[in-house]
């Protein structure tokens, strides 16, 4: 089997759970370039990987021509992913990049159009998909364990931003950088979760809300104003007339990574969340009359991992729920519509 050799963009905290990952595949993986803005960074975790001066890339641009490097795994802030995958898809390199798909939505359509033309094998970072309990919960639903599906409820709560922690003014909550705020960080992941398991979202209405309008600078300690939303919620009509409710904020005081998701249907309710990801709840009614609640456990077939299935892209597959460009171009799609409702206090349409 082969080896592939891969260069990874963006070294901040989340590089190096990446590492790992593909550090539990090392004899498939191999990290042979970096790339970073920040000239620390490049010496750190270069070193860390033992690679040579001329693997550690300021520009980006450079790593992905990098002839060692077959794939590209991109970790970097919202502002500069579709110039990453834009040149990913130029240079016909396979890729697995951050979500949201891109900054704004209309950074994504040139990306589609060259996609068209020069179709690469790509992976977006929607990792909630390989969450064991949100897998089962799709294999019951594709299954007609809880027969047909009328609605259901997701949540993705943090606590960190909340008002008496005192978070000073980070990037995420820079639009220049992000774009949106909670909407496009822990809302794509929700978005995504129901395209997973229920399908294509049809119409939508939404409000976004600043909750904490401003926070200090760190370096200077003034008060910079927030232009992005700390707290989503909408409500959407999927394919099927399956009806949605979605809510996210960083405000939820004892959420540390509180994401979840309730589904009824006809024959039960079922219950999956990331507090316990290798357990699903099961409620229906055995006996007339008669609510029976089980926990069930997850089978292994439900436990894939995102670079398994990274793995298995890149040996020319196609696994079943992978995420791929078209789900991230979808995700960013959904986001417009979002932010759209909400301004103009109206139902948008997909």
């Amino acid at each position: 089997m082969s080896k592939f050799g891969i260069g990874l963009i963006g070294l901040g905290g989340m590089a190096n759970a990446h590492i790992r990952w593909m550090a539990d595949e090392s004899e498939r993986f191999e990290v042979v370039a970096v790339s970073d803005v920040s000239t620390e960074a490049l010496t750190r975790v270069g070193s860390q990987l033992g690679l040579d001066e001329g693997k550690r890339y300021a520009d980006f641009k450079a790593l992905i021509e990098d002839s060692d490097v077959d794939a590209v795994v991109s970790v970097t802030p919202n502002h500069v992913h579709a110039a990453i995958i834009e040149a990913c898809l130029k240079a016909g390199k396979p890729f697995l990049a951050e979500k949201p798909f891109t900054r704004v939505f209309e950074e994504a359509g040139p990306l589609l159009e060259l996609y068209k033309q020069q179709p690469v094998a790509a992976m977006i970072g929607f990792t909630y998909r390989y969450t064991p309990a949100f897998r089962y919960a799709r294999e019951l639903v594709l299954q007609g364990k809880l027969g047909t599906i009328r609605s259901f409820s997701v949540q993705y709560l943090q606590g960190w931003g909340a008002a008496q922690y005192k978070v000073p003014y980070v990037w995420r909550f820079d639009k220049n950088i992000t774009g949106t705020g909670t909407l496009g960080d822990l809302g794509s992941h929700m978005i995504d979760l129901a395209r997973f398991l229920f399908g294509e979202f049809e119409e939508l209405s939404a409000q976004l809300k600043t909750i904490i309008t401003e926070r200090p600078d760190s370096a200077t300690g003034q008060m910079v104003p927030i232009e992005v939303d700390d707290f989503a919620s909408f409500q959407a009509q999927m394919t099927g007339d399956v009806m949605g409710v979605f809510q996210t904020s960083r405000n939820a005081i004892g959420s540390g990574n509180q994401h979840e998701v309730s589904i009824y249907g006809d024959f039960g309710t079922i219950h999956a969340s990331t507090e316990n990801p290798d357990k699903l709840i099961w409620i229906r009614e055995e006996e007339p009359g008669q609510l029976s609640r089980s926990t069930l456990d997850v089978p292994s077939s439900c436990k894939v991992s995102q670079y398994s299935d990274f793995l298995a892209m890149l040996d020319g597959k196609e696994p079943n729920g992978l995420p791929g460009f078209m789900d991230g171009y979808r995700n960013q799609e959904v986001l417009d519509a979002i932010i759209r409702a909400s301004e103009t206090k109206t139902v948008v349409k997909l």
